[in-house]
């Protein structure tokens, strides 16, 4: 296997500054935590194996608590339920649209005006 050294220094970065006070965050008892072995994690840390599959790298993500997007980036990796949601036309129209025409920061921007909308609309229904 090829590895991915910066997804693997990434997630022992991680998961070193949460052992200093976690115990839970060992090698072995994350790596469990994980449902993978403690050598692939370590080969996986030390850019020796490539990153696991995307639910694995999610829920790596949500041990961490970190951007699972961000780990799925960096691992070449795409969420799966993003690709389901991406094969409806109307969705891939709209990304396509998006960002051919806006900057990146046109994109958080909107991407957080759409959240206070949902969040306004989940305080209407209650």
């Amino acid at each position: 296997m090829a590895g991915n050294v910066k997804f693997g220094l990434k997630i022992k970065h991680l998961r070193e500054a949460k052992k200093v006070t976690d115990p839970a965050f060992s090698l072995r008892r994350f790596a469990e935590a994980v449902g993978l072995s403690p050598t692939f994690i370590s080969k996986i840390e030390n850019g020796e194996f490539d990153p696991p599959r995307a639910e694995k790298i999610i829920k790596i993500a949500e041990l961490l608590g970190t951007d699972p997007d961000e780990l799925l980036e960096l691992a070449g990796r795409a969420d799966p339920d993003l690709v389901e949601q991406v094969k409806k036309p109307q969705v891939a129209d709209f990304l396509r649209t998006a960002t051919e025409n806006l900057s990146e920061k046109q994109l958080r921007e909107l991407t957080e005006k759409i959240r206070a909308m949902k969040k306004q609309d989940d305080g209407e229904r209650k």
